[in-house]
């Protein structure tokens, strides 16, 4: 804790007074984000030093492997159809971006297994992918099955989102694009989903 303290004291001191303008605006008229992301919660992955923004430019929902469940209007808790439908319904996002990553832990876990059988929650929460990892584990070898999930799960989100109609009706219109893409912390490099189907370098 104390060097989150100390990585606060350094931001009053140095981030603060250079932002402080921003910051006062932003207080004072809302946020406004020009996209809303939907990414792992890799502490690897940095939505917003990947697409260097600063604040109040993405709405980011992040969540173990990137994933959107589909639309299930009921009583259960969905903290991220909650946030999706906050993002779409009430800050009207222009876009909104799917960011897999390489050497994602809810993927391998989606293929091996969690990494811990008393967890509670991360097997459910995969299993949402489960017939992603059925349909690439029976053409390809597990050894080289991570890399394509990974990006499957990306299609998968996609898909979900789809689901949604209030973000059904938007894309149909115009008013809302969907957008896929993968992260190398290797390598750092950004993927794009192409509409082929394909992740090309962005």
């Amino acid at each position: 804790m104390q060097r989150l303290i100390d990585g606060y004291r350094t931001f009053r001191e140095t981030a603060w007074p250079e932002r402080r303008a921003l910051f006062e605006r932003l207080a004072a008229q809302g946020q406004r984000p020009r996209a809303l992301v939907i990414a792992c919660s890799d502490s690897r992955v940095d939505p917003t030093l990947v697409f260097g923004a600063g604040p109040g430019e993405l709405f980011v929902i992040r969540n173990v492997a990137n994933l959107v469940p589909p639309f299930a209007p009921d009583a259960a808790y969905h903290g991220t159809s909650a946030a999706l439908e906050f993002g779409v319904r009430a800050l009207e996002v222009a876009d909104i971006v799917v960011m897999g990553h390489a050497m994602c832990g809810g993927v391998h876990a989606l293929l091996n297994g969690t990494p811990n059988p008393s967890f509670h929650f991360v097997g459910g929460w995969i299993e949402m992918a489960r017939d992603v990892s059925k349909r690439i584990l029976a053409c390809t070898p597990i050894e080289d099955a991570q890399p394509i999930c990974e990006r499957e799960c990306v299609k998968l989100s996609l898909a979900n989102l789809m689901t949604f109609p209030w973000v059904k009706d938007r894309v149909r219109d115009g008013s809302l694009t969907l957008h896929g893409t993968f992260f190398d912390i290797r390598t750092g490099l950004l993927e794009r989903l192409d509409a082929d189907g394909t992740f090309r370098p962005a």
